[in-house]
């Protein structure tokens, strides 16, 4: 069956955003230990946060985003994602760079598409479609392929039993929150307002812990230059793109397509470290390509927004 326009443009931008997202891990390197932790939790999210913030603004949502400050469910989205991001970082520590990727990998790619078709209902036809279905095992095939062959993941031990295994359920509960939040919502706004309040709640936790202000501090123009450049990148233009590719397919195929992230890892690898893949891992690189042209087959229905239904009627007051 044909790729139809919407999907195949979703599927660029989620693909972009994947690059943007695998650049993450180079950045953190590029400043590490330069920059204390708490500053790579909390910068990225204001750098972030201020620039989708003037996208949400020039939008005509600048009304929506403060409301949201005054909900509930808009603060539980923040938590989420302040998880998120503090579960990334603590299972890189704990479990290494190869697991959490893998863990991350199980949250964007199973449990976000499972967890759209149990509590949302929607997609549930895709579960029928042996294409698809293939698909996805392939595109995680090769992808875990990919992570695994290019490193060696290391066991878990202690605390980070408990750490690794909930970053991929945070991934998962993060993103179908904030989709579910966008279909009656401007998506821009409720993105902005969740990374915001993410830099805010770190900031204050930053503050209120041992260090303080000095743990906060980026020692050179250059790691500023890097550390904003992260925040634009990760907390910005990737979630842009993503919450975009979900509008025009829906939020299984953009998931899916998240699979790509550890083989943009490993590509970006080469020229910025150095590395040289073994065979294996770029063994992994077509097999996930070939998971990806079949999972697009198919209807990838664009989301159902009750917001953009109602703006057609009644445009958000500026």
């Amino acid at each position: 069956m044909a790729v139809s326009r919407l999907a195949l443009v979703a599927s660029i931008a989620a693909l972009l955003a994947a690059v943007l997202w695998a650049s993450y891990y180079f950045f953190v390197l590029a400043v590490t230990p330069r920059v204390a932790p708490a500053a790579l939790i909390v910068w990225p999210f204001l750098f972030g946060g201020a620039a989708y913030t003037a996208l949400t603004v020039a939008q005509g949502h600048g009304r929506v985003w403060l409301r949201l400050f005054t909900d509930w469910e808009a603060w539980a989205r923040v938590g989420l994602i302040l998880a998120m991001q503090l579960g990334v970082l603590a299972s890189t520590y704990l479990a290494g760079a190869i697991d959490t990727s893998i863990l991350s990998l199980v949250g964007d790619v199973v449990l976000t598409p499972l967890l759209v078709m149990i509590l949302l209902r929607e997609g549930r036809e895709k579960s029928r479609s042996p294409a698809f279905l293939l698909g996805v095992s392939l595109s995680s095939v090769g992808a875990i392929l990919t992570i695994v062959a290019g490193g060696s993941p290391r066991p878990l031990t202690g605390i980070a039993w408990v750490v690794a295994p909930l970053v991929a359920i945070v991934v998962a509960f993060y993103f179908l929150a904030a989709a579910h939040a966008s279909r009656r919502l401007p998506s821009s706004a409720v993105v902005s307002q969740s990374i915001v309040g993410g830099g805010l709640l770190g900031l204050v936790g930053a503050l209120a812990f041992p260090g303080g202000a000095a743990s906060l501090a980026i020692p050179s123009p250059i790691d500023l230059g890097l550390v904003a450049a992260l925040g634009l990148t990760s907390f910005f233009l990737a979630e842009v793109l993503y919450f975009g590719a979900i509008e025009r397919a829906g939020l299984i195929l953009p998931a899916m397509l998240m699979a790509s992230i550890p083989i943009f890892t490993v590509i970006l690898s080469v020229p910025l470290l150095g590395f040289r893949a073994p065979i294996l891992a770029l063994l992994g690189i077509p097999i996930a390509l070939v998971g990806a042209i079949l999972a697009l087959q198919g209807v990838n229905a664009p989301w159902r927004s009750e917001y953009r239904r109602a703006a057609k009627v009644a445009p958000d007051p500026k």
